[in-house]
């Protein structure tokens, strides 16, 4: 890919030209950079669609994850509405609220040992929703997992070293996220994020089978967002922009070209792609 030049405005400093830079790859490196992500629909008042979403896929058994403070607010009731005007006839609803704001190892067991109950006694769910942000996105993605493959221990599929960092064997249950933050991303991600107590670490689970199956962004759902969740959701957009560009280049990565490109990482390293958009988020944020 050759040299590009984009304009950056960084915090108290003059517009400077900031120049990609080249990536070669060298005996050992991995030369290949694989990108994916969920399908996104934005704008405007597109939570209301959800519901067509359900009945296009004939989903009846349906959990909803939202974050506790949602459950009384405007996206919370667009999304149940939605559901009851359009998602199939007899479709059965279940709802847990129970999420925690920078989850850890046990909010995740907890919302694990709900829908693995509810599974057990009622069948495996048609779809998950998640409304919230990246806490309620991240805790839905395990419950999903851990519910569809049960491993022998919690932390098989956690990522190395505190984990085994097992594939996850298969697809899993369709998600849909709807965040209601601007920080976190995870509705086109395939990591769910934890605090892990035992050690005081934060660590998380990555496969790219993790990702939603569609994440709708709605600008209208920021509406009700307090004023500090805003101004954190915007550092939140900085650091996560300065952690992509300042990352090790996914050339360089030490494990180098995996035997199979299944066992490629879902975190590759920087690369030509996520430099551009690192850029455009650091302009962004410097206005």
């Amino acid at each position: 890919m050759t040299s590009n030049i984009m304009w950056c405005r960084r915090p108290f400093l003059s517009l400077k030209k900031v120049t990609i830079r080249k990536y070669s790859s060298s005996l050992g490196s991995d030369p290949i950079c694989e990108l994916a992500s969920s399908t996104l629909r934005y704008g405007a008042s597109s939570t209301s669609e959800v519901g067509h979403d359900l009945a296009y896929m004939n989903a009846k058994r349906i959990l909803l994850f939202v974050d506790p403070h949602l459950a009384s607010l405007n996206p919370f009731d667009t999304v149940v509405s939605s559901i009851e005007k359009h998602a199939p006839a007899g479709h059965k609803l279940d709802i847990y609220d129970k999420i925690r704001v920078e989850p850890n190892n046990d909010s995740f067991k907890h919302a694990i040992k709900f829908t693995v109950e509810k599974t057990n006694n009622q069948g495996p769910y048609d779809v998950i929703i998640a409304l919230g942000g990246g806490s309620t996105i991240d805790t839905a993605k395990a419950a999903n997992l851990y519910t569809c493959y049960p491993p022998e221990d919690f932390y098989d599929y956690v990522n190395p070293p505190l984990g085994k960092g097992l594939p996850v064997p298969g697809p899993i249950t369709p998600l849909i996220a709807i965040p209601t933050t601007s920080g976190t991303g995870s509705e086109t991600t395939g990591v769910a994020i934890f605090d892990d107590v035992p050690t005081k670490s934060k660590t998380g689970i990555a496969h790219r089978r993790l990702k939603p199956t569609l994440g709708i962004v709605d600008p209208n759902n920021m509406k009700s967002m307090p004023s500090s969740v805003a101004k954190y959701s915007g550092i939140d957009v900085l650091c996560h922009a300065l952690e992509s560009y300042t990352a090790v280049p996914y050339t360089a990565r030490p494990s180098g070209r995996p035997a199979s490109p299944i066992l490629r990482p879902a975190y590759q390293g920087s690369n030509p792609i996520s430099d551009i958009w690192s850029l455009y988020a650091l302009r962004e944020c410097s206005q």
